[in-house]
């Protein structure tokens, strides 16, 4: 892996495929993690020379996949310092979700005018030449995963060959290096995958909404929802957007696409030709019938759905106009929803007893998503708190200020909630738990928030920031709070 060696004039990165042999180039994999692991294994089986480097020494299993790729002539390095100088000679970089741009490896990658790649524009361009299968991509502030996964199934239930791919389940690298093809990827992408990625071009996709999150990662507001945007690029059949969220549709108007894709509005109201809507607690489709002009044809009712919270029927008719724009049956559509369970952790109902309902959205780790969530129940003790990211409350709580019975704060950065609610919202009794462990800070928390609600209250932990100053995860928080209230019932 020498500094003088060169990859040779006649290999041009952007003419390489999985049929051709990669050998001559010189790779280096930024992060060691899931996808860079994918990275890695599959690049090394093309036959280029790989580099993979991680700060961390991982646990045990990744300790076995650097071994494993060792004995396949990769060169793993972990561990502190791995990774603040790129090595010499590299032809391409590519890096795993989350690493800033501002990183010593990316930073000097740029600066050495070598190509930096995701694992998404990666497996883009690892697809199958004649048996590629097409990718409905989904992105957005919230909302990802449920619509990923929602459509999912309703592709399997179509009868197709489909897998939730990207930020959720598999890496896309695995996906599309499958031996037995796919019919089509249901893609679930981060504004940090979308990043580094250029030459995806979905069949159809969507931009769910577009709200603060992951200022501590971007400059701006603008910079955040420019990466968001960068999913309709390209975009052959339909660009799915969010009526009710004017940035998504500005997005989509700025987007170059393939001639003759459609915009598709999605919105809880009544749909006009060309969106799918809501029409008296039934989900309609206006858009991918051929008599749209006069009239619209039923995909399922609100009462079908395990959820009836509105950002939940969002996410159902986003996920319904990805599957229509794939040419999926009405009845399909209907019968993927109907079936479809959520992941736990998302507007999951714990427990009720004395007429208290205790709902677990610990997956709220912004205020777009805490304010989905709080708008779905009235009233409301809320628990909430943990790493705010850089994200301010002043618009979640001048908009919900009238649902709070009462608020009880966890985490590091609950005073800048608390400074929110004192500001629009004085009159709402808040209680802050100082305590530094996580399941001992919930579980005061859940005693609180029992001794503030009143029968037909809903307790909800919506936390509005991320969980890591107190836990592994938003998993962990949401068992912790899960548990705490079994416990006390």
């Amino acid at each position: 892996m020498g500094g003088g060696h060169l990859m040779s004039d006649s290999i041009n990165l952007d003419d390489l495929g999985r049929n051709d042999s990669w050998e001559g180039v010189r790779a280096v994999v930024a992060g060691f993690g899931v996808s860079g692991f994918a990275a890695a294994d599959n690049l090394t089986h093309l036959g280029a020379s790989v580099i993979a480097l991680d700060e961390s020494p991982g646990d045990e299993e990744r300790q076995e996949k650097a071994k494993l790729l060792g004995i396949l002539g990769a060169d793993v390095r972990l561990g502190e310092g791995a990774t603040h100088v790129l090595p010499d000679g590299v032809d391409v970089l590519v890096t795993s979700p989350g690493w800033r741009p501002t990183a010593p490896l990316l930073a000097q990658a740029r600066e050495r005018g070598i190509p930096i790649w995701g694992e998404v524009e990666l497996a883009w361009r690892l697809r199958d030449p004649d048996n590629a299968a097409p990718w409905l991509a989904v992105t957005g502030t919230n909302g990802k995963t449920t619509t990923v996964q929602m459509l999912d199934n309703i592709l399997r239930t179509a009868g197709l060959r489909s897998v939730a791919v990207g930020n959720v389940g598999l890496p896309i690298v695995e996906a599309v290096m499958d031996p037995d093809a796919y019919d089509v990827l249901a893609v679930e992408l981060s504004s940090f995958q979308l990043h580094y990625t250029s030459s995806m071009s979905a069949e159809a996709a969507v931009v769910l909404n577009i709200a603060e999150d992951h200022l501590d990662w971007y400059p701006s507001m603008d910079d955040y929802a420019a990466d968001k945007g960068r999913v309709y690029e390209g975009v052959q059949r339909a660009c799915v957007y969010n009526v009710a969220d004017e940035a998504t549709m500005h997005l989509v108007e700025e987007a170059d696409v393939v001639e003759g894709a459609r915009a598709i509005g999605f919105t809880l109201g009544t749909p006009a030709v060309g969106q799918v809507g809501v029409v008296e607690d039934i989900l309609v489709d206006r858009a991918f019938i051929e008599e749209r002009q006069t009239s619209a044809a039923e995909l399922c009712q609100i009462a079908d759905l395990p959820s009836s919270a509105p950002h939940y029927v969002q996410n159902a008719l986003a996920a319904a106009a990805l599957a229509r724009a794939h040419g999926v049956s009405q009845a399909a559509v209907r019968d993927g929803l109907k079936t479809f369970r959520p992941d736990g952790h998302r507007i999951e109902v714990v427990a009720e007893a004395e007429g208290i309902t205790w709902v677990d959205d610990s997956k709220a780790t912004n205020p777009h998503a805490a304010q989905a969530s709080l708008q779905a129940y009235d009233p409301v003790v809320w628990i909430a708190g943990g790493l705010a990211k850089g994200a301010r409350f002043d618009d979640l709580v001048a908009t919900i200020d009238d649902r709070l019975r009462a608020v009880v704060l966890i985490g590091q950065d609950r005073d800048v909630i608390a400074s929110a609610l004192a500001a629009h919202a004085p009159q709402v009794d808040v209680v802050q738990i100082d305590i530094a462990d996580g399941p001992a800070a919930i579980a005061a928390a859940v005693e609180t928030a029992a001794e503030l609600a009143r029968v037909a209250d809903t307790v909800l932990l919506a936390p509005g920031c991320a969980s890591q100053d107190q836990f592994r995860d938003y998993k962990a928080r949401g068992d912790a709070f899960a548990e705490a209230v079994r416990r006390r019932l």
